[in-house]
């Protein structure tokens, strides 16, 4: 049975931010608010935890995860970036974008795409996922909560609760957080190139 915190949007309780974070390092999986619905998180390393995720949302081995990052420090760590996709990312971050990068060889072969090492970034505009994140001190491996079948994130934490109760460790309740999907940028080539379009404003691209 999973663990329900209700963490206020605009002052999340350190508290119970601490507390989640310690489940992350137990090997919990999460769900938390982000700035575009909620998603599915655990910590960076722990493959176990990714296998769960993958089983809630019935992914194949192809699914690429995403690295839920408070800012941009953790960037040049996980991700090749030049000066001219650094202006690009600091000036869209943060937001309710996901930016497909090439990756280091910081980030685990098993998060990558098979034939291209690619990995996405994002830095969401969420109080509660920014105290998360910052409690961690570094990036969530994440994917958005959108069940099998389904094309939008679960954005009610009681329906959330009432489905995910026996399958997650933790249940954040941040509130309404937005029910569109994040905007999916691919910034490994010279030219930016709008894989998804969602709740990100696409128009700097």
């Amino acid at each position: 049975m999973s663990q329900f915190f209700q963490i206020h949007q605009d002052n999340p309780q350190a508290r119970l931010v601490r507390q989640a974070v310690e489940i992350i390092h137990s090997g919990g999986v999460i769900v938390y608010p982000t700035d575009s619905g909620y998603a599915l998180g655990c910590a960076i390393g722990d493959k176990s935890a990714a296998d769960r995720i993958k089983g809630i949302r019935r992914l194949d081995d192809k699914h690429n995860f995403t690295l839920v990052c408070r800012d941009l420090s953790d960037i040049s760590t996980y991700a090749k970036v030049d000066n001219s996709t650094y202006r690009l990312l600091k000036n869209h971050t943060p937001g309710a974008y996901t930016f497909i990068l090439t990756a280091t060889s910081e980030v685990p072969r098993r998060l990558l795409h098979p034939k291209r090492r690619q990995i996405g970034i994002r830095v969401p505009d969420n109080r509660i996922a920014q105290a998360l994140l910052e409690e961690l001190g570094e990036p969530l491996m994440s994917s958005t909560l959108i069940m099998p079948g389904e094309d939008m994130p679960m954005t009610d934490p009681y329906e959330i609760r009432q489905m995910l109760e026996h399958a997650v460790d933790l249940i954040i309740d941040g509130g309404f957080c937005g029910m569109e999907p994040t905007s999916v940028v691919d910034l490994t080539d010279d030219t930016p190139v709008i894989l998804r379009e969602g709740a990100g404003d696409i128009s700097g691209f």
